[in-house]
């Protein structure tokens, strides 16, 4: 063992050295951009490219979209004859609302891992979307509490597919000043679902009650779960797979650049895993890194807080209107989170600044709910956005967590960037020259395009 240490530290040693003549950090000869005819006709190029990208991953959007409502759609059918229709009691539609998060949780780390096993988002994500929305579908034909509990865990079993999923396939596609503005475009899918998704539950609980024998809230999961089989059917065709694998509609130039592009943003790495390397492989990888941890606790705080959403149309018709308005005063708070949404995110991208951008939106939130709490005028417990008392401090709470933690977050990128700044390596899994070496073999590149990637490298906060 100690002789196994004592190369270890023998081959570190020469690593170091080896870098000042030839290491990753020194600067190369060659240009990368020859191939596409110089750094002007590449920029032109990246750009087109980045609208063929674009126009393909739109339809993320819409599926997002899609995928909220049918996750949300049992607070709307609540306000039709939902719970009495099922005979629910006490806590049973709460658990009802619950029990998703349960099948969500568990299927969502090994959702991904199998995407980046298959590498085939194409059918993957639409397949999970013909499932879900088969099981929206079956939701409408329940009779009593049971069945309904177990078709709400299994739609959170299949629909944890999509969000992990989606930000995966953005990932591999968008550079770090690309992503952010994209991401939050996919997310205002998600706030435009509680705009758009109240506007057509107005629509179907107040137009169809009674059509074919069947209640209003009934056919609100069959018509929302039929929409999306039939837009998943279309995504087959529209969603791209990864750069590696996306020469069906791409040319080689478009496809080389989309790969290069990439591996110059993620420092070297390779878009997919070597012959040694698997899922199980980047799990392990992702639990030993401090940087997923501190995010994976900001992010649960931020969902604790925002709670309330799955009882919104509840909360709003404590305001004294009707069903059906208290349905469409759904739509306007989260049409305004979808905008502001959009404006800091393409800021944050345009200054490559985050924790700023982030934590500023939660003070925000939280004047919210300090609003809410210290009034009962109905304007201002509008304005704010939130109409429960009682889980003020909780919600609160949440937020201010989910701000420490994004600074913690932030303190240990900058600590990061100071140990490249170095020239240290701090991947700590394997032999740098390995790293450089495997990536340039699985990508098709040149380990001088590997060198001058990773020279360029910084953490973004």
């Amino acid at each position: 063992m100690a002789d196994i240490k004592k190369k270890a530290n023998v081959e570190v040693r020469h690593i170091e050295d080896d870098r000042i003549s030839n290491g990753p950090f020194k600067e190369p000869s060659l240009d990368c951009d020859a191939e596409f005819g110089g750094t002007e006709e590449r920029k032109k190029l990246e750009k087109k490219l980045v609208r063929k990208i674009d126009a393909r991953m739109s339809i993320m959007v819409i599926i997002y979209i899609l995928n909220s409502i049918d996750r949300n759609n049992a607070a709307a059918a609540r306000l039709r004859g939902f719970e009495e229709d099922l005979g629910l009691h006490d806590q049973e539609f709460a658990t009802i609302l619950s029990i998703f998060y349960v099948g969500y949780i568990l299927m969502q780390v090994p959702s991904n891992m199998f995407l980046n096993y298959i590498g085939k988002p194409s059918l993957y994500l639409p397949v999970c979307m013909v499932l879900w929305g088969g099981i929206s579908c079956l939701t409408g034909i329940t009779h009593s509490f049971v069945p309904a509990l177990l078709t709400r865990f299994f739609l959170g079993f299949v629909e944890a597919a999509f969000f992990p999923g989606a930000l995966f396939v953005l990932s591999k596609w968008y550079k770090r000043e690309e992503l952010g503005l994209r991401t939050a475009i996919l997310y205002c899918g998600s706030l435009s679902s509680n705009a758009f998704g109240g506007l057509l539950a107005a629509g179907i609980l107040d137009g169809m009650e009674g059509k074919l024998g069947h209640a209003a809230w009934r056919w609100l999961f069959y018509l929302e779960g039929a929409i999306t089989i039939a837009v998943a059917i279309l995504a087959i065709f529209i969603l791209p797979d990864f750069p590696s694998t996306s020469s069906r509609w791409l040319s080689p130039t478009e496809q080389r650049l989309a790969e290069l592009r990439m591996i110059e943003d993620a420092g070297g790495e390779a878009d997919h895993d070597s012959s040694t390397e698997g899922p199980f492989y980047g799990f392990v990888l992702t639990v030993k890194d401090w940087k997923v941890w501190w995010l994976s606790v900001a992010l649960t705080a931020q969902v604790v807080g925002l709670s309330f959403n799955s009882y919104f149309p509840t909360l709003t018709s404590t305001l004294g209107y009707s069903r059906t308005i208290s349905l469409l005063l759904c739509a306007p708070p989260w049409a305004f989170a979808s905008l502001v949404s959009f404006v800091c995110s393409r800021h944050a991208d345009k200054t490559g600044e985050r924790f700023y951008h982030i934590a500023g939106s939660y003070v925000i939130g939280i004047v919210g709910f300090i609003i809410a709490e210290v009034t009962m005028n109905v304007a201002a417990r509008y304005l704010a956005l939130f109409l429960y008392r009682n889980s003020y401090g909780i919600c609160t709470a949440c937020f201010g967590l989910t701000i420490i933690m994004c600074f913690i977050f932030r303190q240990h990128l900058i600590f990061l960037n100071r140990r490249l700044d170095r020239g240290e390596e701090i991947d700590g899994i394997r032999d740098l020259r390995e790293l450089i070496d495997d990536a340039a073999e699985i990508q098709e590149v040149s380990v001088e395009e590997i060198q001058h990637a990773r020279k360029g490298f910084r953490f973004a906060y």
